[in-house]
């Protein structure tokens, strides 16, 4: 990102970040893929070859080129077949920091494993470092000195430490965390922090009528894209900023309708409103967004959460009874009349939500290849203190709320920052 960045003219620092662990990390030996008849032998024995050694080049750089230009030759079609095998974060670093040829052609296979493998888990330091201001539910952190931790599902025995820099103004307005970057927001200048490498970039500062504060920010599509576009929401009107430009766009909101969640799905983006409306934001011809209308086959949302599962948007939803309670999943099925639907089954997926709905959810796709549960949902359990600061709760299962912190899950407030899950920048565009 650093090169792009500064051809932009966006401020950047860079903090490398380190992996630390408990012991060091097992050699990861990934299971040979099947061969297709239309392989000849000397191709599936490259395929096997690699897939043993992939994880060896973890950390290498490009000068090594004893075996590298040889794997540089690899054709893509073979490469393709070593992706969709990527079972973790880790086994993603190993195959890109292999050579350039490698890293530019997973940039071009990104649908294939954005769900192969679990999001990171954030736990950060801002817990209760709030201060309230005002009724905006909104509150400002002291973002320098700030740390967090990552952790991989897959990789329990280590953690990634990373940390904002010091030249940052103290107090700052968490906004959101898209496509791998934190949104902070301090006198109408965002702070957009990597959370992977804590790289800082700075859009241009912008100027608004609304006396409202800004409360949710989101990118449109990853930083590597040409359409990626930063919009900033306030009660009363939506922000628009595209990477590189040197000013924001403006359009009206109704006031009612605060945002409080946004996913694309299918060159889309759908937006959930205070009012649990469903809507759609367009960026062309112009910045707008209008409701579209969806009937809910079955009760009423408690606090719903938006997943994009492969070719299915769903909304997950709690369902509570007396000393118990469940996560349901609803299907949109966009016939007309558009509508929600029942959903008893996630088959061979699992589902990571955040209790912060301005932080993405992901899914995964068979997470028995990692460690993880199909058919579960995951979700911070709220402790700071435990080497597994999530739970898995199986869909549609009811479980007794003396084991699981559903108050924790109802009581959280959008002021508090909390822990949640993220895909790091990288998995969206490998900069060269």
């Amino acid at each position: 990102m650093g090169k792009r960045d500064a051809a932009e003219g966006v401020d950047t620092d860079l903090v490398a970040p380190f992996w630390v662990g408990t012991q060091e990390p097992p050699e990861t030996e990934l299971p040979p893929p099947p061969a297709p008849a239309a392989l000849a032998p000397r191709e599936v024995a490259i395929i096997e070859k690699l897939s043993k050694k992939i994880c060896h080049s973890f950390g290498s750089n490009d000068s090594d080129s004893s075996g590298r230009q040889v794997w540089a030759d690899v054709t893509d079609s073979l490469l393709h077949l070593i992706i969709v095998l990527l079972s973790s974060f880790h086994d993603f670093l190993a195959v890109t920091s292999t050579c350039r040829s490698w890293r530019a052609t997973v940039s071009s296979f990104l649908p294939i494993y954005h769900f192969s493998f679990p999001p990171l888990f954030v736990n950060t330091d801002l817990h209760n470092a709030h201060q309230h201001i005002g009724d905006d539910d909104t509150s400002d952190y002291p973002l320098s000195n700030t740390k967090w931790q990552l952790h991989d599902p897959a990789k329990t025995n280590l953690s990634l430490r990373s940390s904002a820099l010091q030249q940052t103004p103290y107090h700052m307005r968490y906004l959101g965390c898209s496509y791998g970057y934190f949104i902070f927001y301090s006198f109408e200048q965002c702070f957009l922090v990597d959370v992977y490498t804590g790289t800082i970039m700075k859009p241009p500062k912008f100027r608004h009528s609304d006396n409202s504060e800004i409360y949710y920010g989101i990118f449109t599509a990853p930083l590597s894209s040409p359409n990626s576009y930063l919009l900033l929401f306030s009660r009363n009107s939506m922000f628009q900023w595209q990477l590189g430009a040197n000013s924001w766009t403006e359009h009206p909101l109704i006031a009612e309708r605060r945002i409080h969640q946004i996913v694309p799905f299918k060159g889309k983006m759908f937006a959930m409103d205070s009012l649990q409306k469903l809507n759609i934001i367009s960026l062309a011809p112009q910045l707008g967004m209008s409701e579209v209308p969806v009937v809910v086959c079955g009760q009423g949302m408690v606090k719903p959460w938006l997943v994009v599962c492969g070719d299915m948007l769903l909304m997950v939803d709690l369902c509570i009874r007396v000393h118990e309670f469940c996560f349901q999943a609803y299907r949109l099925d966009l016939t007309e009349p558009a509508k929600w639907m029942k959903l008893d089954k996630l088959e061979n997926w699992a589902l990571f939500i955040s209790l912060d709905t301005r932080s993405s959810t992901f899914s995964c796709m068979n997470p028995e290849r990692w460690g993880g549960k199909s058919n579960c949902i995951y979700v911070p359990s709220g402790s700071k203190n435990s080497d597994k600061p999530w739970i898995e709760v199986e869909l549609g299962q009811f479980v007794p709320t003396s084991s699981h912190p559903i108050t924790y899950i109802l009581g959280w407030k959008s002021k508090q920052l909390e822990s949640f899950w993220v895909l790091p920048s990288l998995v969206y565009g490998v900069s060269e």
